[in-house]
């Protein structure tokens, strides 16, 4: 029975033309923006404040730095921007300091077994016959 296999699972569908799900939620996330702003301020503070807000969506939606997207590269930055830079030696909690001891206490000791030539014959004989 044969079967396709999907070749590029890796890329998002495209929904409306070009655009995918993503692009198409931040573009009328950013356009609702402006609406709002739009019925709020007057319009030399709604030109800036729309430069600046299309300038921000269309980024989020279109905008791929290392091919990740923006706000997961915005976040990663943030991120590292806070955690320590230096990595800070931590000690186990003592349930897992005794159990690792132990493991330590206890080694296993494994015995040769004797081997001798009547032993070794019954072997051979067994060998033989099968």
């Amino acid at each position: 029975m044969m079967s396709n296999v999907p070749q590029f699972i890796d890329i998002e569908d495209k929904i409306v033309g070009p655009l995918t799900a993503k692009q198409l939620g931040w573009l009328a996330l950013g356009g609702v923006i402006l609406l709002v702003l739009w019925a709020l301020l007057a319009l030399p503070a709604f030109i800036f404040a729309a430069v600046f807000v299309a300038i921000l969506f269309g980024g989020l939606a279109f905008y791929r730095p290392y091919n990740q997207p923006l706000l997961s590269f915005i976040m990663s930055s943030v991120g590292f921007m806070f955690k320590p830079k230096m990595y800070i030696w931590k000690r186990l909690p003592e349930k897992e300091l005794a159990k690792k001891a132990k493991q330590k206490e206890a080694p296993v000791i494994i015995q040769r077994k004797a081997l001798n030539e009547g032993k070794l014959e019954e072997i051979s004989k067994l060998l033989d016959t099968k």
